[in-house]
């Protein structure tokens, strides 16, 4: 089922609320309506560097002794939060999430959470014992996206990992996921899955758009043609997904770059069937969790062997998604350390 493409946004669905209260009793109605402005923000470079909260904390400078610390304090582990001064998607994640009174003292009782720029040049002891640079432990967690978090456990083991910025209900789930470990049984796709409204995603449409590939999809012959391959994982009565096309999508500088592409669109929950870029046949249902999908839209870009160059898997609007879809039909994964480096060569390039 596919829907005719307008720009207009809409409101999440009431039905939507109720199911994602089922798997997060502390997330209310109104959070989760709430959340519909929490998502809608202009992501240009900010003009003011973005101050963290007065609780963060900066490490010790060896991450064992801030865990140290953090257990002495009655905490679960750490938090580290890679940042940068002049992200909108930090000041937003600052204004929405962690300004919700519950999500952050659920935050604060379990964690410390230790803040690191990603371009930072202050040397840094990891829990393994290495020593990095802040810039090269944001490297070494893949941080292509800012604000990225990830979640050691008491132990010292990184066990979880976020990358951008995500709608505040999503995030508190993120925290319950990893504070209650449930992360030792299942993904963190097959835990939200669980809130998933059985047909409600499945049968609501898909917006309709020109650039998609008629079904049925065989992305590895499709692949043959030398373009790098954009798959939009998408479901049904999303109004994220919705934003995507009426934002990012709609602009003349993000339809060049798809161009360019060879770009795919299914419904994360259904039995579609496809062929990946790895030639295995497969549904997207399947696909999409064999990837670990738990976020729509989530888009992934593939290059011309097959191979995964990088994802988008949080909330994205224009600025971003048309970096990384220049990243990479300029192939800058190949010229680059990481997605930022590529980016700030960029702009150095602009002026």
């Amino acid at each position: 089922m596919y829907k005719k493409f307008t720009a207009v946004t809409t409101l999440v669905l009431p039905a939507t609320l109720f199911f994602i209260s089922a798997l997060l009793p502390a997330a209310s109605t109104a959070d989760a309506l709430q959340d519909n402005t929490d998502i809608n923000f202009d992501d240009s470079q900010l003009e003011e560097e973005v101050a963290y909260p007065d609780w963060f904390k900066f490490s010790l400078g060896d991450l064992g002794d801030d865990l140290e610390e953090a257990k002495n304090s009655g905490k679960k582990g750490i938090v580290t939060y890679f940042g940068q001064k002049r992200c909108a998607y930090c000041e937003q994640f600052f204004k929405t999430s962690l300004a919700n009174t519950d999500i952050q003292n659920y935050l604060r009782k379990h964690y410390d959470v230790i803040a690191f720029n990603i371009w930072g040049i202050d040397e840094i002891i990891d829990t393994d014992g290495k020593t990095h640079t802040e810039r090269e432990l944001s490297i070494k967690y893949k941080t292509n996206f800012t604000p990225s978090l990830v979640f050691y456990d008491s132990d010292g083991t990184p066990v979880f990992r976020l990358r951008g910025f995500y709608p505040p209900y999503k995030f508190r789930a993120a925290l319950q996921f990893v504070t209650e470990e449930f992360y030792k049984k299942e993904t963190f796709a097959e835990y939200f899955a669980r809130a998933n409204p059985g047909e409600y995603f499945l049968l609501g449409g898909l917006t309709e758009r020109d650039f998609f590939l008629e079904h049925p999809l065989n992305l590895d012959q499709v692949r043959k043609n030398g373009k790098p391959t954009a798959v939009f994982f998408e479901q049904g009565n999303c109004h994220t997904c919705d934003l995507l096309h009426s934002g990012p999508l709609s602009q003349e500088l993000s339809l060049q770059e798809i161009k360019k592409m060879n770009v795919v669109q299914l419904n994360m929950w259904a039995d579609t069937v496809v062929t990946t870029p790895q030639g295995k046949k497969t549904t997207a249902k399947d696909w999409a969790k064999s990837l670990n999908i738990f976020y729509a839209p989530s888009i992934l870009f593939f290059d011309a062997d097959g191979k995964e160059i990088i994802r988008v898997d949080s909330v994205t609007h224009f600025y971003r998604l048309w970096g990384v879809m220049d990243y990479v039909n300029q192939k800058g994964y190949e010229k680059s350390k990481d997605y930022q480096d590529w980016r700030l060569k960029q702009r150095r390039t602009s002026l």
